[in-house]
C-alpha cells in the first residue's frame, strides 16, 4: 500500500513542472481551435511558439516591427501585425 502511495506521489511530483509550465503559457480560442504559446523576446522583435489545439499543430512566428512571419502546420504564413490585430478587434 505504501509503495502505491510513494509511487504516485512520485508520478505527481513528476509532472508538476510540466503542468507549471502550461500554466505560464498564454491560451485564446478563434475559428474553433485553441492556440497555446510562449512569447520570447529577440533582439529584432518578438519569437511566439506554441501549438494549436485540436491535432497539435505547431506555430513558430517571429515578429519585428509591422512585419509577421513564420511557419504554422507547416506551412510559410507572413501577414501585418495590424491584420492580426484587427481579427483581434473583429472578435474573429
Amino acid at each position: 500500500m505504501l509503495s502505491k502511495i510513494v509511487l504516485a506521489a512520485a508520478t505527481i511530483a513528476a509532472a508538476a513542472p510540466a503542468l507549471a509550465e502550461d500554466v505560464a503559457k498564454e491560451r485564446f480560442v478563434h475559428e474553433g481551435y485553441t492556440y497555446v504559446y510562449k512569447v520570447k523576446p529577440t533582439k529584432d522583435g518578438k519569437l511566439i511558439t506554441g501549438t494549436r489545439y485540436p491535432g497539435a499543430t505547431a506555430f513558430n512566428l517571429k515578429v519585428a516591427g509591422d512585419k509577421v512571419h513564420g511557419i504554422s502546420d507547416g506551412t510559410a504564413v507572413a501577414f501585418n501585425l495590424s491584420e492580426a490585430r484587427g481579427a483581434s478587434a473583429a472578435g474573429n
